[in-house]
């Protein structure tokens, strides 16, 4: 029903201003000009006018930094807060709402999620790299969301394939996942495997068949072993990605993990980026040291803990 009642078109002007100038406050533009005087008549006198906002980039850093509180009671102090971490601190409200600045970040920064989650690892890179293909029993990235277990265990191509093209009883077997993470792969792993190869053949390590795991979960290490049988099994997966990091890499890896290990008997190097995290060149070099320290106590996770700890 459209209304021609001038008192209910001058409410619906004055609504529509005010959500224009909450988001020239969020950090857009100011409006052009001012507003005629509501009614018929002035819009007969002006002509209807062409209101302009322009919202920053929200996926800008400028944005994630951007404070929203009105008159807080102690602004350095909050600036301060902010600038200590990348969480959403200070982002300002309009009455029970987000801003629309604040809105439109997260939804951005959630679209990033999606892509990293449902983005497939180009073949390009894998064959770069080196890296042979096998999947788990999972048949599509819906399953894979929905059964963790199946993210676990290779299907029967995938065992026949490794036990076919692999080197057995390695020092080291490195395996790459997608896991929830394909940007994670692409963004990281040209500069974090050739260190992690380099520094374990220079320790004087031997390295079994690298091969890439499409829906891949971390407790696949196990099964992986029980064809491969390596002394340690290096895996480097995707995180879970989060809002503002959506490409940080994961290094999981056990002393001779086998079926029934747990996340309590490996040892994880994480948030792998050089997007607010450890850079991957960095994170590389500290990989080696923990697989040499793994590998000369016999022992990782907890028990790698306690062992080291009783010969300090």
């Amino acid at each position: 029903m459209t209304s021609t009642d001038p008192s209910a078109t001058a409410d619906i002007d004055a609504l529509v201003r005010a959500v224009l100038r909450e988001l020239g406050h969020a950090g857009g533009a100011p409006l052009a000009a001012e507003a005629p005087a509501a009614g018929p008549a002035a819009a007969e006198a002006t002509g209807p006018e062409e209101l302009v906002i322009d919202l920053p980039d929200p996926t800008e850093e400028s944005a994630r930094r951007r404070i929203g509180v009105e008159d807080p009671a102690d602004p350095e102090g909050l600036r301060n807060l902010c600038a200590a971490t990348t969480a959403r601190l200070g982002v300002g409200r309009a009455g029970p709402r987000p801003r629309t600045a604040s809105l439109l970040l997260f939804e951005a920064d959630h679209g990033v999620t999606q892509d990293a989650i449902y983005g497939e690892v180009p073949e390009e890179l894998k064959e770069r790299m080196g890296l042979f293909t096998v999947r788990t029993q999972v048949s599509d990235r819906g399953e894979y969301l929905l059964r963790p277990d199946l993210g676990r265990r290779l299907s029967p191509e995938a065992r026949a394939t490794i036990e076919e093209r692999c080197t057995k009883h390695p020092d080291v077997q490195i395996c790459v996942g997608d896991g929830l993470s394909a940007a994670a792969i692409e963004n990281n792993l040209p500069d974090i495997y050739p260190v992690i190869e380099q520094g374990l053949r220079a320790a004087g390590l031997s390295v079994g068949t690298p091969f890439f795991i499409e829906n891949c979960r971390v407790g696949v290490m196990n099964e992986v072993n029980t064809i491969i049988d390596a002394r340690l099994v290096l895996l480097l997966i995707g995180e879970r990605p989060g809002l503002g990091i959506a490409d940080a890499l994961s290094a999981y890896m056990g002393f001779h993990p086998e079926p029934g290990k747990t996340d309590a008997e490996r040892d994880l190097v994480c948030m792998i980026t050089v997007n607010g995290g450890t850079n991957p060149l960095e994170a590389g070099a500290y990989v080696v040291e923990l697989v040499e320290k793994t590998l000369q106590y016999g022992a990782s996770g907890v028990e790698l803990r306690q062992r080291s700890a009783t010969t300090a």
